[in-house]
Order: C-alpha cells, then sequence, then structure tokens
C-alpha cells in the first residue's frame, strides 16, 4: 500500500535585530520603525540596515529608477532580511529604468529576499555575485536580459518556490533565460521548486566563460514554452528555447557538473535536456521530458577525464533521446520493458502550470504527467536516495499517491515541524504514538541529520547545520511525510 508524502513549509523567523517598514506612500523623512511611519523608498531602507535587520515592503506597486545595490552583508546567523510584509506582495517597477540597467544587484553575502515580485527592469530582473544568500517565493518577469542570472563568483546561494517568465532582450533576443547560472558563476548554488516559462533563451542556462568546474543542483523544477515570446509566437533564430541548458562553453572544455532531480521539461522551442558541449558531471534523477521541438534528453559529447553523466527513473514521451554510449543509464522509460503510452498519465494537458502558488510558496497542484494508478511505471524504478513511496521509486517527476488530497491520514493535521533558531520543534497537536524516524536532506540530497523521536520530543538542536532550506522526512511504520523546513 503506498504512504502518503505531503510537502508544506513551516518558516520561524527570529529577528534579532531592527525593523523597518517601507510603502510606497510613506516618506523618507519618517522613523521607518512603525507600520504608521514607513519609509517611500527601499534604498533608505537599504541604506541604514546592518546584518540582523528586516525591512518589511508593503503591498502595492514601487516606480524604481535606478539599481538597488545591495553590498552589506548579513551573517550566518544573522542575515539581512527583505520581504513582503505578512503576505501582501509587493511589486518593483523598473520600467522607468533605460535599456542595460539592473533592477537588483545583490553584491552582499547572507541576504533573505522573499516574496518580492520584480519587472521591466532594462537588464537582469536580479543579478547575483554574492554569496550564502537565500531567495525564496520572489517572481521576475518582462525584464530586458535573463530574469535572474548568477554570475561574478556568486556561490552556495539558495533560490526556491521562484518563478522567471516573459523575458525578452531587444534586439537580438538570444539572452533572456528564465534563470541564468552561467558565465564566471561560482559554486554550490540550489535551485528548489522554481519555474521558468515563455522566456525567449532557455528557461536554465549554465554556460559558462570564466570559471570552471562549478557545480549546480535543480529539484523540483519545471520548465516550458522557452524560445517564444510571452504571446506565444517564435522569438527568432537567436532564441535557442531549451528548457535545461546544462553548460557549455566557447572553447567547449569547461565543466558545468549539473544535477537535476525531480525536473520536468515540455514544450520549448528546443531541447528539454541540453548538454550543450558541458564536459562536467551530469545527474538526471527521476525527470520527466514532454514533446520539446528538440531532443527531450541530449547528452552525447565525450566528458572530461573523471566526470560521469548518470540518468536514472526518467521518463521520455513524445519526443527523442540521443545518449553516448559513456552514460550510464537504468531504469527509464525508453529502456526495456517500458514501452510508455497517453494511458500511462492521469492528463497530459498543461492547464494549471503556470498558475498561482499556494500562500506558502509551493507549487501548484496539477495532474499534468502525474502517472496513472495503472501505468507499470510505478513503483518500477531504482533506489537513488530520494523520498518516494511504496515498494519502490516511480519513474519521473511525480510519485503516484493513491489516497485522494482531501483524505489524507489525520496526521496531516498534526504535524507541524519548525525551525525557531537551531532547535527544529516538533509542535504536535497531538502527540505520535510510538517512535518517528527523522532525517534532514540538503538540496544535494545528502543526510545531514538523522535521529529518532519519540511522544516526549518536542525539539531536537541542529546546531550543526548551517542556514538554509531542508527536507525533512518523518516516517513511522507505513507512514511518511515529507517537509520542507528552513533554517
Amino acid at each position: 500500500m503506498k504512504k502518503i508524502t505531503i510537502l508544506l513549509l513551516f518558516v520561524s523567523i527570529m529577528t534579532k535585530g531592527n525593523v523597518y517598514y517601507v510603502a510606497a506612500d510613506g516618506g523618507d523623512t519618517n522613523s521607518g520603525t512603525s507600520l504608521s511611519s514607513p519609509f517611500k523608498t527601499i534604498s533608505k531602507a537599504v541604506g541604514i540596515a546592518i546584518a540582523g535587520d528586516i525591512i518589511y515592503l508593503r503591498g502595492g506597486t514601487y516606480a524604481i529608477s535606478a539599481t538597488i545595490t545591495l553590498t552589506k552583508s548579513g551573517t550566518d546567523k544573522m542575515p539581512i532580511r527583505l520581504e513582503g510584509y505578512s503576505e501582501e506582495r509587493p511589486l518593483l517597477d523598473f520600467s522607468g529604468t533605460i535599456f542595460g540597467t539592473r533592477g537588483i544587484d545583490l553584491r552582499g553575502n547572507f541576504w533573505h529576499i522573499k516574496g518580492l515580485d520584480v519587472r521591466k527592469a532594462g537588464d537582469n530582473g536580479i543579478l547575483i555575485s554574492g554569496a550564502y544568500n537565500t531567495i525564496e517565493f520572489c517572481s521576475f518577469f518582462e525584464n530586458m536580459d535573463s530574469g535572474m542570472q548568477l554570475s561574478g563568483g556568486a556561490h552556495d546561494n539558495q533560490i526556491f518556490d521562484c518563478d522567471s517568465y516573459w523575458n525578452a532582450d531587444p534586439t537580438d533576443y538570444g539572452d533572456a533565460d528564465g534563470f541564468s547560472c552561467k558565465l564566471d558563476v561560482g559554486t554550490n548554488n540550489s535551485f528548489y521548486g522554481c519555474r521558468a516559462w515563455l522566456n525567449v533563451d532557455d528557461g536554465w542556462d549554465g554556460y559558462l566563460r570564466g570559471n570552471d568546474d562549478v557545480s549546480t543542483v535543480l529539484v523540483n523544477c519545471w520548465s516550458w514554452m522557452n524560445g517564444y515570446f510571452k504571446d506565444g509566437t517564435d522569438a527568432g533564430a537567436n532564441a535557442n528555447g531549451n528548457g535545461f541548458k546544462m553548460g557549455g562553453s566557447d572553447d567547449k572544455t569547461l565543466k558545468h557538473n549539473f544535477a537535476l532531480k525531480n525536473c520536468v521539461s515540455f514544450d520549448n522551442k528546443g531541447k528539454g535536456f541540453d548538454q550543450n558541449s558541458n564536459v562536467g558531471s551530469m545527474v538526471l534523477y527521476n525527470c520527466s521530458a514532454y514533446r520539446n521541438t528538440g531532443d527531450n534528453y541530449s547528452i552525447y559529447k565525450t566528458l572530461a577525464a573523471g566526470k560521469i553523466c548518470t540518468i536514472t527513473n526518467c521518463i521520455n514521451f513524445e519526443g527523442k533521446v540521443t545518449l553516448g554510449s559513456f552514460v550510464n543509464q537504468t531504469t527509464n522509460s525508453w529502456m526495456v520493458p517500458f514501452i510508455v503510452t497517453n494511458d500511462d498519465f492521469v492528463t497530459l494537458d498543461t492547464t494549471g502550470v503556470s498558475g498561482a502558488r499556494s500562500s506558502d510558496g509551493n507549487l501548484p497542484k496539477v495532474n499534468f504527467f502525474h502517472l496513472n494508478e495503472s501505468s507499470d511505471l510505478i513503483d518500477a524504478g531504482t533506489n537513488v536516495g530520494l523520498v518516494f513511496s511504496g515498494s519502490a521509486p516511480d519513474l519521473g517527476a511525480f510519485e503516484h499517491i493513491v489516497t485522494a488530497i482531501e483524505k489524507i491520514d489525520e496526521y496531516y493535521n498534526k504535524l507541524n515541524p519548525f525551525f525557531s533558531g537551531d532547535n527544529l520543534v516538533f509542535n504536535f497537536n497531538q502527540k505520535p504514538d510510538g517512535n518517528m524516524i527523522c532525517k534532514l536532506y540538503d538540496l544535494k540530497g545528502q543526510l545531514a541529520y538523522q535521529t529518532q523521536i519519540d511522544a516526549n520530543v518536542n525539539q531536537i538542536n541542529c546546531g550543526g547545520l548551517i542556514n538554509g532550506l531542508y527536507i525533512l522526512e518523518l516516517s513511522q511504520g507505513d507512514r511518511q511525510f515529507v517537509f520542507k523546513v528552513i533554517k
């Protein structure tokens, strides 16, 4: 019988510094320290904020005529936070900037930016060259280059629950990606639960120039209809339109070690998952590709010495697979004994994929590309260390759940884990029966912490963990629950 897997997000914010407020109708001569006396401009608040401070932006539209440059740094324990107040959604409108002007230029370290919409910058919506930053539940759209770019040595940044779409760069329309982790970017950047669509170039671009042998991880990310304008028309010959471009370089010798897990690529103008001359290691676990105009999977160039490519538990449907003999392949849908048909899926209707996220930033619940209960792709995969239901992993990005969401086990309302400082708190409304196994994984899929808790444990100290996003797995008997938690 299938276990039940759920994703929830519970965030504990421990404010240790000053709190400042900004509102579109505020004033920079105000104190900025209360809801009734907010600053008017973000730059005013940024100018006085230090490590541990939090800047709340009220909802509304902020007409901004120059780049917001963030050069200060927080610390691991005391980041500088810039976020929408409560559930209000501030829109940073850079339409007044000239071509070539970035929206946000994040050069500092240990910032946490949450709940902002950024549009119509004259260049990137946000450019990140700093390190150890967290960008959460933001969207970047209609910018004149990539919605988000990481370069200039940017490393150890976490991007999660973010969207990037409708970005286009006149006049050649050849560089505006959804998410660019490229050129002279640093290592250990990660993306979780992000979406990229209708960007004129690629959904994700890992092309290198000026740096080598860096690593990037993507988990639960969706990419579709890239290579096209906002209205769906072809963006032209320079618009590559790949879903996930995993690397490449001018001389075709640079190594971008790219890992994709539970990612989906469909209806792109170019390829779904594209090597693009990358000679670094590439790992694809439980990915799904559908109806891309180019190959769904394209990895054929020989890798650099010591590098490997592994593809496991992936689905290909209505598209080509072009793989070199060096690729290690296990239990993929194009291999014996699988034959994939329409009947393997609940629906191939993509309606809703660009729909609103939940209030906590989770991806919309859609049935697109989910496996039908009769599919032989269920429980047919190989255990690669990802959380799965049943006797073995399913193929593809979405694990099959047999129980309707409205009938989920009563434990749904009893589990409420969250971080309070270094402590992971288990706020059970009702104590569990017996022991539970607790595991924390980082976004690389590595086990960061494991212990056993019983009915008398309310919290455990995880002081050895760095701040960031973790996947928490709690299991008891045939029940299994998965949460996103932020330290």
